[in-house]
């Protein structure tokens, strides 16, 4: 098990390595009762310590030792094994952005793209020992390679784009392993397990500034927002951590230094920049796509061919059917039906039938419980491969 001292190593050449932690207690140990005024002890008093000294001492060690394990399991046991980052210390405390950034920063690097001589730029982090990092798609669009920067000051390094899922948003860069060094990959997160109010930090390169950090907190869960490709990317992080055009792809960090998010995008409504409101695809999606795109697949999602909208009753109601798809040849029209269930389980809203829908496969037969007019009906829609744009999206 790596030192707790050793979470800084890999930091910016001109930031001070922290100081190594006293142990808790080690200079207390074995610290036998003051002597009397007057340098003397009575013979029974000193024969009582001579009796009481080795449980003491005993008792003493054993307590400094399930204390020192406790730390050390709660600085290290994380998602992804003991190779990853991981910040030590009692979440919530003062100083988590700078602990953070000190251990995290040097696993996030810049990103360039340069197509049809435009360029871009953005923010990846690394996530394997072997030189795999995680991007936006949208930030290396058709790119077969990409360059990337560790170090604000550091040489620009070729990347290999090893795969993207537009619909997730992500890609998967590759450089040599000899470029990484030294350096520790992040640890995702469950980001199921993230709640409203936790606080968070965003690296990355915003506005071509060198590395950044910011903080703030998770201001909502669940939110959607719409993929590169037209379609819906569910169980979206919200939070109001300031994070601007450049930080896409990069990390949001819990305070332990793990990833709960992908920054992708943010609300201007506007403006041309950071209003407080921006959007981290979830770690937990991360984790689904990341080996697949590691692995080079193609990633194919369901697809039912219709879009939906809240009902003031309850449901989904049919906003649009794709002509041909897998709901009109079932039937599904936009003339006022409103899915009610999916797989005999009830559909609230919108989401609840993206979230049916993604947990299938393509091919897979599902049956749809409509509400139409007064009655309710169910028929059975076969899923097919989803396309690489949503018909008529952008």
């Amino acid at each position: 098990m790596t030192p707790p001292s050793d979470l800084w190593a890999g930091g910016a050449p001109d930031r001070p390595r922290p100081r190594r932690p006293r142990r808790p207690g080690r200079t207390h140990l074995g610290l036998r009762p003051p002597e009397p005024p007057g340098g003397g002890k009575e013979p029974d008093d000193d024969d009582r310590w001579k009796r009481l000294r080795g449980p003491v001492i005993a008792a003493s060690v054993a307590t400094v030792i399930a204390l020192c394990v406790g730390l050390m399991a709660g600085a290290f046991l994380g998602d992804d094994g003991n190779d990853a980052v991981v910040v030590g210390g009692k979440a919530g405390q003062r100083g988590d952005a700078g602990r953070v950034y000190a251990a995290a920063g040097p696993a996030v690097v810049s990103v360039r793209v340069r197509q049809g001589g435009q360029q871009a730029s953005g923010t990846g982090f690394l996530v394997d020992g072997d030189g795999t990092l995680v991007n936006n798609s949208h930030v290396v669009g058709e790119a077969e390679r990409v360059s990337i920067r560790f170090d604000d000051s550091g040489p620009e390094i070729p990347a290999r784009v090893r795969g993207t899922d537009p619909s997730s948003d992500l890609a998967v860069l590759r450089v040599d392993r000899s470029d990484v060094g030294s350096r520790r990959p992040l640890a995702l997160a469950r980001s199921s397990s993230v709640r409203v109010g936790d606080e968070v930090v965003a690296i990355g390169f915003p506005l071509g500034l060198d590395k950044t950090a910011t903080d703030g907190i998770v201001s909502g869960l669940e939110r959607d927002i719409q993929a590169p490709n037209g379609f819906q990317i569910d169980r979206v992080i919200q939070t109001d951590a300031p994070i601007n055009p450049g930080n896409s792809g990069g990390p949001l960090l819990d305070s332990r230094g793990r990833v709960v998010g992908v920054n992708s995008q943010i609300a201007t409504a506007g403006a041309s920049g950071n209003i407080g409101i921006g959007f981290a695809v979830p770690a937990d999606t991360v984790r689904d796509v990341l080996p697949r795109l590691k692995a080079g697949e193609r990633i194919e999602r369901p697809f039912i061919g219709l879009t939906s909208a809240a009902d003031p009753r309850g449901g989904a109601r049919v906003r649009d059917v794709t002509r041909g798809g897998p709901a009109d040849q079932a039937g599904l029209s936009a003339n006022g039906d409103v899915i009610v269930g999916i797989q005999g389980r009830p559909v609230r809203d919108p989401a609840d039938v993206s979230s049916a829908v993604s947990r299938l496969k393509p091919g897979d037969s599902v049956r749809v419980t409509v509400r139409r007019g007064g009655d309710r009906r169910t028929v059975r829609v076969r899923l097919t491969t989803r396309p690489e744009r949503l018909p008529g999206g952008p």
